[in-house]
């Protein structure tokens, strides 16, 4: 039993001839460079939906707590990473 599906397509008549031309030239054909797109846009956008998804996560727990940490306290904590005193991460406050 196979794990693939077909799924039609409509490109416009520009965007097929980039394809063709682009796989002839990586001698790939235009269905292999269709997928490989197709998969990497879902990993990028499923990277940054969950990064979408923590950041309002984050925000709703600020509105909830009021607990935060300034961006000068996180600044002046990383000027201190790799040296001798290097300072401990900063506590969250009100």
């Amino acid at each position: 039993m196979s794990d693939f599906t077909s799924l039609a397509l409509e490109l416009d008549r520009e965007t097929q001839r980039r394809l063709n031309r682009l796989a002839e030239a990586r001698q790939l054909s235009p269905h292999l460079m269709m997928n490989e797109a197709i998969a990497q846009y879902l990993e990028r956008e499923e990277k940054s939906e969950v990064f979408r998804q923590e950041t309002l996560d984050s925000w709703n727990e600020y509105q909830a707590t009021g607990l935060h940490v300034t961006g000068e306290e996180v600044i002046a904590w990383l000027e201190t990473w790799g040296e001798e005193n290097e300072l401990p991460a900063p506590e969250c406050h009100k």
